[in-house]
């Protein structure tokens, strides 16, 4: 049964903590790694607010338990299609990562699913990580001895990057994807995306895709037509920004359209998990 759930729920494309820009947040990094490397604590809470990275990490952290021979289960408990029954049997895995615990907060059926499973792993010794947007205490629990299991372990507080971590974030994604970004082209992101790591993450996913499709290197306009935003006429600026011409219709490959081009507005940037 629990391969059978962790073929169901597999992970997003590939990202470990190598991909985490912990300007700020080196104490939770590291406890985390600790964690899937099997020291410290068996059970750690990691809290902060959305696109904070608490899903990047939460996802790293299996795949670093994974890479060292361990089975490990990801629940996003934020996904509507989600049972409590999904939760027997998890004390199998090595290590069980849960995410958007919040989300069940007040459902008395999961609360008691959640701590039977609590209990099932502390007997066996396994390891258990889990997050939320808020500390255990404020989580708003109904189960009291549910509350007092989550407060009981470690628990370490995630902060959002600010302009600089989100550079350095889009500097180093853009290094690994073989992409070149100017500072010019990162002000340009910044100043339009949400500045949150999943939405970052998937806007240079595409921008991979729409150059490997036109052969050539990115422009502020290519960029702007991949957010669905209108950048200056050649030689105008914006935020000190030049345009470059349009690489349109005479580049490589110009019937292809990167995934979700057309939809792919400044609105569908936007991280629709709980990193998140």
């Amino acid at each position: 049964m629990v391969n059978q759930l962790a073929l169901a729920l597999r992970l997003p494309e590939p990202g470990g903590f190598e991909r985490f820009v912990a300007d700020g947040n080196a104490e939770p990094l590291a406890a985390l790694q600790a964690w899937a490397a099997a020291e410290g604590q068996r059970y750690l809470y990691l809290h902060g607010p959305a696109g904070s990275g608490k899903s990047h990490l939460l996802q790293a952290a299996c795949r670093a338990v994974a890479d060292r021979g361990g089975s490990t289960i990801y629940l996003p408990l934020d996904q509507p299609d989600l049972l409590p029954a999904i939760l027997e049997d998890l004390e199998q895995c090595s290590a069980v990562v849960i995410d958007a615990i919040d989300q069940k907060a007040g459902d008395a059926v999961w609360e008691r699913g959640l701590f039977d499973l609590y209990n099932r792993l502390q007997e066996r010794n396994r390891r258990l990580l889990v997050a939320a947007r808020v500390p255990p205490t404020n989580l708003g629990l109904g189960l009291p001895d549910l509350r007092s299991r989550l407060s009981a372990g470690a628990a370490y507080a995630l902060r959002a990057l600010d302009e600089t971590g989100c550079a350095r974030l889009l500097q180093r994604g853009a290094r690994q994807h073989g992409l070149l970004l100017d500072d010019a082209a990162v002000s340009y992101i910044l100043n339009r995306c949400p500045r949150n790591p999943a939405a970052l993450w998937r806007l240079l996913a595409d921008l991979d895709r729409l150059s490997l499709e036109r052969q050539r290197a990115l422009t502020v306009r290519a960029i702007g037509d991949l957010l669905g935003l209108r950048p200056p006429a050649a030689g105008r600026t914006t935020d000190g920004i030049g345009s470059a011409p349009d690489l349109g219709d005479n580049s490589a490959g110009g019937q292809g359209q990167p995934q979700n081009q057309n939809d792919s507005r400044l609105e569908n940037q936007r991280d629709s998990q709980v990193n998140a």
